[in-house]
């Protein structure tokens, strides 16, 4: 017998961290093609944090951890990804989980699987770009349970722990659908910025099982722990973040550079780029209005590629890299589910490498 109730983290509206209650709220109601999951582990994520913030508003141009110090509690109704945000909700984008429960017309086969979920979702197929974030437009995984449509569960079947593997989904996700849409070959040279985040490790990682040159550029205290995933996953070359990387690497040096990072060092990523480079990105945690010379990128060719909604081929992709041993988990903590707010707070410090992830408790459960 399933419960009433659940634990979850509810984020009532922008604003502070007194926008997020951890409460008992009513289990989520099956409808038609969806899939019931205990939640075994729930990564954190940049996105979590600019959603409660309403930094996806037009009205920001800071970066996340300016919006937050400054301790802002409004924004305008665009403040989430496609529309306005439908507070108040449940976050939580990354979700490692069991399946305990499906609909009537889904296959009971999915029944007791450790499953990943998909979390960007493409409403009307993938013809169109549009799409849906779980833990941004509807209900997520920062919850004892989530229900999620059957079609976006992936079963895995590896040693990782839950708590590994709730480190994937957004970070790994987005990374491969940046590489996959800049067309990255094997023997290119690629920069990665913010290579110790979440996003940028995974980065660094896939870009390497492509076969690439990577150059990552992270701050110097981070390169110890990023140099531990050797030469197969790992780096070619270190940079500290506020290396003269035109001094180092010369212009027209690079192939590609996926940079999340953005804010005042823009301009030089252009300027590395060889002619008919590419640039791609889907975020801006150093601030999202940048200063562009239309020269540096009319006149060597450059492709400038904004990715949000993930490509089809891309989370199977993923499921057969962790199968397959071609990648590795960057778990930095895991912290109970109600110690949201401490979880978030260590995360904005960017002392870590990889990915911080809560564990709901469901009655003692340890994630395995």
């Amino acid at each position: 017998m399933m419960p009433k109730t659940m634990k979850a983290v509810v984020t009532t509206g922008n604003g502070g961290y007194e926008r997020l209650e951890y409460k008992d709220v009513p289990m989520p109601q099956l409808q038609a093609g969806e899939v019931l999951l205990k939640v075994l582990a729930a990564g954190i994520n940049n996105t979590e944090i600019n959603t409660r913030l309403g930094w996806y508003s037009s009205s920001v141009t800071e970066s996340t951890n300016s919006v937050s110090d400054d301790g802002v509690t409004a924004q305008e109704s665009d403040g989430g990804w496609n529309k306005e945000t439908p507070f108040p909700f449940i976050q939580g984008t990354d979700c490692c989980g069991e399946v305990v429960d499906v609909a009537a017309d889904v296959d009971a086969v999915l029944l007791a699987k450790r499953v990943l979920v998909r979390a960007c979702m493409r409403e009307h197929g993938y013809g169109c770009l549009d799409n849906v974030w779980m833990g941004s437009d509807f209900d997520g995984a920062f919850a004892e349970y989530v229900k999620v449509p059957a079609s976006d569960v992936f079963a895995v079947e590896c040693d990782w722990s839950d708590a590994e593997l709730g480190t994937i989904p957004c970070a790994y996700g987005t990374a491969e659908n940046m590489l996959h849409r800049a067309q990255l070959q094997a023997g290119e040279v690629v920069l990665v910025t913010g290579a110790s985040g979440g996003v940028g490790s995974a980065t660094v990682q896939l870009a390497k099982r492509r076969g690439a040159t990577v150059i990552a550029v992270a701050g110097a205290d981070k390169h110890a722990a990023l140099a531990e995933l050797g030469p197969e996953m790992g780096a070619d070359q270190l940079l500290a973040r506020d290396a003269d990387l035109l001094a180092i690497l010369g212009e027209q040096s690079v192939d590609a550079v996926v940079d999340n990072v953005a804010g005042d060092n823009f301009p030089t990523m252009l300027k590395l780029l060889k002619r008919g480079g590419r640039l791609v990105s889907s975020g801006a945690i150093a601030g999202p209005v940048v200063d562009l010379d239309m020269r540096d990128m009319y006149l060597k060719d450059v492709r400038l590629i904004g990715t949000t909604a993930w490509d089809e081929p891309v989370f199977p992709n993923l499921i057969s890299y962790i199968e397959k041993g071609e990648i590795k988990p960057l778990l930095a903590a895991t912290f109970p589910l109600a110690e949201i707010v401490t979880a978030q707070q260590l995360f904005l410090t960017k002392q870590h490498v990889g990915k911080f992830v809560l564990v709901p408790e469901h009655d003692g459960y340890v994630c395995r």
